[in-house]
């Protein structure tokens, strides 16, 4: 077999992904498949932290649009995180992985504080290490979470795994027939276009730190196993080469 074309991953669930056809909550079903994806890079050697987001039970968007305090609303989303890392660890170990949750925000009888050092070690030893609380300060997004512990962690890719889109459109493909799938960006194409693949300041950290970006279907069974392989799927956005 073939060996992996990465050796340490930074895999970044939106909390959607967790949600399944509900559209909300946490589906036992959706996450058990995406643990067994997960167990399933794993036994090939790589080692895997997660990035996850909480949309699927809080959007801090949504209740600062309502009139609530930004800075609350965005605390709401980042417990929201927790959550589902709670909920992504209990479905990976019960499959036999041994994982660990590393918060932002300090809640020690049921996650680790978050410490660079003792993350890396973590995943030296083959435990997934799911980072939960985004970065810790209202203001940023789980993407922007995802692109800092990528850089802090020496991660070779962020694995973006998308709920319902297999990459990189020009246009919404649910609204525009005619959007047109991208194979391969840069970043600065990115922020230009306004893609919104992810924020502007977790494609900024990205660019600046070299990290490429690889945006794939969380839905079809096996993609993170061809995402970490190296086949061609999604879309890849790197960092425009250095002349």
């Amino acid at each position: 077999m073939p060996a992996p074309k990465y050796k340490r991953v930074v895999l970044k669930l939106s909390g959607e992904a967790l949600a399944g056809p509900q559209g909300f909550g946490i589906d036992a079903n959706t996450v058990h498949n995406i643990a067994s994806q997960v167990r399933e890079i794993v036994e090939l050697g790589v080692q895997v932290a997660v990035v996850v987001g909480g949309g699927n039970i809080w959007r801090g968007l949504s209740g600062s649009e309502k009139g609530m305090d930004k800075a609350t609303a965005d605390y709401m989303g980042m417990l929201a995180t927790v959550l589902n890392a709670l909920a992504l660890q209990d479905a990976l170990e019960n499959q036999g992985v041994v994982t660990r949750v590393q918060t932002s925000i300090e809640m020690r009888q049921i996650a680790e504080p978050y410490i660079r050092r003792r993350a890396i070690r973590h995943l030296e030893k083959g435990r997934v290490v799911i980072f939960a609380g985004g970065t810790g300060n209202p203001f940023f997004t789980t993407d922007t979470a995802a692109a800092l512990r990528a850089a802090e962690i020496e991660a070779e890719i962020i694995l973006m795994a998308k709920n319902g889109v297999d990459g990189v459109y020009s246009a919404d493909p649910a609204k525009n027939p005619d959007a047109v799938k991208y194979d391969e960006l840069e970043f600065i194409d990115v922020l230009n276009q306004g893609l919104g693949v992810m924020d502007a300041t977790a494609t900024s950290l990205c660019m600046d730190n070299n990290i490429p970006l690889l945006v794939f279907a969380i839905g079809k069974e096996g993609n993170i196993r061809r995402a970490v392989m190296g086949e061609p799927i999604g879309t890849m956005v790197r960092r425009k080469p250095r002349d």
